[in-house]
């Protein structure tokens, strides 16, 4: 009954369908390590900036896009005792099988994960993934980095949660957002309802280890440039294989991009292939 029970639960795990799967497939692997765990991927300026923008850095080119996704797009405000939110939904605000929230780093606003045309066209792919799956996507501002835009993420997830009650919830955090990521995995409310963590050129926090996410095994996905400059790489590879040293079979996954800068994981990560790792390995 027990095997019967799980075969049909595992069924029913969703899967987000393709979308220009192999425009954003990763370049060569040049090594990997953990059984797959760690990667690292051969990245060049020249060919995955150059040659995939129209203008380097602001406007990809057409095949890449596909703006469509802009008819179930919105600009919204939520009213909450932690303060009003600020944020873009695209998909289904009710009802969604998905909830995929991207948290800016320093510097940056609710309209830097909406953007169709800048990373790449990454965010375009993911607001596309999310949307053709039934799902939500949230890109929300916040007052800061700290206690205070923590509890409106809080709040704003609390509020999705309630409208979706079946979605698996995910948290990906560009830069200097991964404070506020940490400390979504630190906290009762979210850290005990939070389906996974993808860190995009971002931080590390030995807190982690005692919080409520890492105790249900939530999925922790980094990404990071091997030139980033502002978090060094060695210092968040240092933490993935923290993680494993607590916890040999802890769902985790590391991506360096060879010769990669600070916004080199924005770019290229594959949000489809790491989206439905995680939706597998989810509590």
């Amino acid at each position: 009954m027990f095997f019967l029970f799980s075969s049909a639960a595992n069924a029913d795990t969703l899967s987000l369908k393709p979308f220009k799967d192999d425009l954003f497939a990763y370049p060569a692997t040049l090594s990997s390590d953990t059984n797959g765990a760690y990667t690292v991927i051969d990245y060049r300026e020249m060919r995955d900036i150059n040659q995939r923008d129209e203008v380097p850095e602001k406007r990809v080119h057409p095949q890449y896009t596909d703006t469509g996704v802009r008819k179930v797009q919105q600009d919204l405000m939520l009213k909450t005792d932690a303060g009003d939110i600020r944020h873009i939904a695209v998909g289904k605000t009710e009802g969604a099988a998905i909830i995929v929230l991207y948290l800016h780093g320093q510097g940056g606003s609710r309209k830097q994960g909406v953007d169709d045309f800048t990373f790449g066209g990454n965010f375009n792919r993911l607001k596309n993934l999310i949307a053709a799956s039934g799902g939500l996507y949230l890109s929300p501002d916040f007052p800061d980095f700290g206690d205070k835009g923590a509890a409106q993420i809080a709040a704003l997830i609390d509020h999705y949660a309630e409208q979706s009650p079946s979605a698996k919830i995910f948290v990906a955090c560009g830069s200097m957002g991964g404070a506020l990521c940490w400390k979504l995995a630190g906290r009762k409310d979210t850290g005990g309802r939070i389906s996974g963590l993808l860190l995009l050129g971002s931080l590390w926090d030995d807190d982690f280890f005692s919080s409520p996410a890492f105790k249900r095994r939530v999925p922790v996905f980094f990404a990071q440039g091997s030139h980033d400059v502002v978090f060094p790489v060695a210092n968040q590879e240092a933490f993935f294989r923290s993680i494993l040293a607590k916890s040999k079979t802890y769902p985790t996954r590391f991506v360096r991009f060879e010769t990669g800068t600070h916004g080199t994981p924005i770019r290229m990560a594959d949000w489809r292939g790491t989206l439905n790792w995680m939706l597998s390995k989810a509590p």
